[in-house]
């Protein structure tokens, strides 16, 4: 498959040193050519991320972020750079929405950052032309009526990020210098369970400064340190020797790679229980998820009884390069191949359910379950579409077995039925969904279309299912069996 990838044009690929959507970029673009696979890259003329590049401007315009007129002429260079690849994908925010107007060939993108008003309201308006990808199951939550075709978590090369010891015996903070991102909470933390802290972070943009030296700067001294910006080096070492890295986010964040990275070098992550942080984090095992500040002091005393092994472990079974890479090329293949229609124009619920005449059915998942399949249709869908096991009058559950109801809404709008799987497990809430064409001559029967829309609702959700890093569904192994209420 040959693959253009959009970079923005702010900070080269990779970073020099923070830039989060530039480490995923290059770590996908270096991916998706191991697997096989020609990439384009459009960036900067000063990135070393070793594939083919292409750039219109030799620098990265960092001191321009967010620079309107920056961000346009680079797309516009990048969609006249990519013409002839099978499929675009475009992690900038205004290249989307160009391609959405003059475009031809298959676009998707990834929202990198939260779901904001603003932020909704553009990607509204390209949903029905440029599939979108969340990067978290909570972040895709937050979309309201914005459609998400599919959820992929970042992963990261584990190769690249040596197992360290923790015996530097300091917390460790990494990312930046912001009120969300905890910087005053973690030195209160670490002060109050007795710990030195090191401060890794960004301090470039003017709100960053003013916020280091009101808050930062008159509480350093002792054990509480600020480093600068960490290059990749310095972080690999500085994560390698942390007793833990302490994230007290004070905002429901989309993701966090630092957490991933830090459990890649072995060392345990203590955060605040809010946005994805319970999709990353295994609680207990790689760290534990705290609401408070009074529960991060006990877990920094806690810590060392956590298995550093385990934290490696978790990230090269979750979050693997691999793994990223393999459900982008499945994703982009079915783009191509047309199994990822554009959502339907119509109104939706606050459930982000398109609203309309509706009907709904049940589905049960569960590792080993079989479950009675009344409708004979549904049925055969679960069983070819996910590998389900639908055996028609016969019951049976394993002791201890979890199971989960899943309802598939179908809304008519002329024509066409769509049908939407819902799903919520452990408070992360999971959406898939398809839409087929009616058979008009008899609109009321459950008709081949409303079997096509069921069975592209619950593949989609079954992918979700199957890459979720929640512990709850662990031993989901895609069997879904669907029967009407």
């Amino acid at each position: 498959m040959r693959v253009g990838l959009i970079a923005p044009p702010w900070i080269p690929v990779p970073p020099p040193a923070y830039g989060g959507t530039e480490v995923v970029v290059d770590t996908l673009a270096r991916g998706l050519v191991v697997a096989g696979h020609e990439v384009l890259l459009v960036t900067t003329g000063d990135s070393t991320c070793p594939v083919p590049r292409t750039w219109v401007y030799d620098q990265a315009r960092t001191e321009e972020l967010g620079s309107v007129v920056v961000e346009l002429r680079h797309v516009l260079h990048a969609y006249e750079a990519v013409d002839g690849v099978d499929i675009v994908h475009d992690h900038t925010v205004a290249g989307p929405v160009y391609a959405a107007l003059r475009w031809h060939g298959h676009v998707v993108t990834t929202n990198h950052g939260p779901f904001t008003d603003d932020a909704k309201a553009v990607y509204r308006s390209i949903a029905g032309r440029v599939p979108i990808v969340a990067i978290s199951h909570h972040q895709a939550s937050t979309a309201g009526d914005v459609p998400i075709a599919r959820v992929i978590h970042h992963g990261i090369d584990t190769t690249g990020f040596p197992v360290g010891d923790g015996q530097g015996g300091y917390l460790l903070f990494l990312g930046r210098l912001s009120p969300t991102k905890g910087v005053r909470e973690a030195i209160d933390i670490a002060r109050a369970a007795g710990a030195p802290l090191i401060i890794a972070a960004k301090m470039r943009e003017v709100a960053e400064r003013e916020y280091f030296e009101a808050n930062v700067a008159p509480l350093l001294g002792g054990d509480i340190e600020y480093v600068g910006e960490a290059g990749r080096a310095d972080k690999l070492r500085l994560l390698g020797a942390a007793r833990a890295l302490i994230n007290p986010i004070r905002w429901d964040e989309p993701f966090g790679l630092c957490m991933i990275e830090a459990m890649a070098c072995g060392t345990p992550v203590i955060t605040s229980h809010r946005g994805a942080t319970p999709e990353i984090v295994d609680d207990g095992v790689t760290g534990f998820l705290c609401r408070g500040t009074a529960e991060m002091v006990a877990a920094v005393l806690r810590v060392g009884s956590l298995d550093r092994r385990s934290c490696r472990a978790w990230v090269e079974a979750r979050f693997s390069a691999r793994r990223m890479v393999e459900h982008h090329v499945a994703f982009y293949a079915d783009v191509v191949a047309g199994r990822v229609d554009p959502p339907l124009d119509v109104g939706r619920s606050d459930r982000g359910v398109a609203s309309g005449r509706r009907r709904t059915t049940h589905a049960v998942a569960g590792g080993d379950c079989e479950r009675r399949a009344e409708s004979p249709w549904l049925g055969t869908v679960a069983r070819r579409r996910l590998g389900g096991v639908a055996k028609p009058r016969r019951t049976l559950m394993k002791p201890g077995l979890r199971t989960w109801g899943i309802e598939v809404v179908f809304t008519e709008e002329g024509d066409v039925t769509r049908g939407d799987a819902l799903l919520e497990v452990a408070g992360h809430p999971y959406h898939g969904w398809g839409r087929a064409r009616r058979n008009p001559a008899d609109p009321d029967r459950p008709s081949i279309g409303e079997e096509v829309a069921a069975a592209r609702a619950l593949s989609d959700l079954s992918q979700q299912l199957l890459g979720a890093a929640s512990e709850d569904i662990g031993g989901f192994e895609g069997h879904l069996v669907a029967v009407h209420p």
